[in-house]
């Protein structure tokens, strides 16, 4: 019985050490808060990639479909980077993506390496 208790307990731990690790991905539907777009992100080769799912306004339907993160390469815990594209003006920037909490995705965008611009946005439930 006690065997039993100890091999009970020894795989609770281990599911509470990986459940955070399993939760620490940015794979899913998140919101842009500006637009409320929403954007799936998915593994593609291993690395990280971001395509427009679904939009507000219907103004922007033909952006749906529209890839805006490609082969994004992580660099650390929660971090990735790779190009960003804005589709507002077209331009691709170099950019940082980094999960913040389990239901925070930051997208910051790089101009000359310098001008840079972010925003925080919520994950789809």
């Amino acid at each position: 019985m006690i065997r039993v208790s100890g091999l009970v307990l020894a795989a609770f731990a281990a599911v509470l050490i990986i459940s955070p690790a399993l939760a620490a991905e940015p794979f899913g539907k998140w919101m842009r808060p500006s637009t409320r777009a929403v954007v799936s992100f998915y593994n593609c080769g291993g690395k990280l990639c971001g395509k427009i799912v679904a939009v507000k306004v219907a103004s922007s339907a033909k952006k749906v479909g529209t890839v805006i993160v490609k082969g994004a390469v992580k660099t650390g815990d929660n971090e990735w980077k790779g190009s960003l594209l804005d589709t507002d003006n077209g331009k691709t920037y170099t950019g940082v993506i980094t999960l913040v909490g389990a239901d925070g995705l930051n997208l910051k965008g790089c101009a000359l390496g310098i001008i840079c611009e972010g925003e925080t946005w919520r994950r789809v439930k």
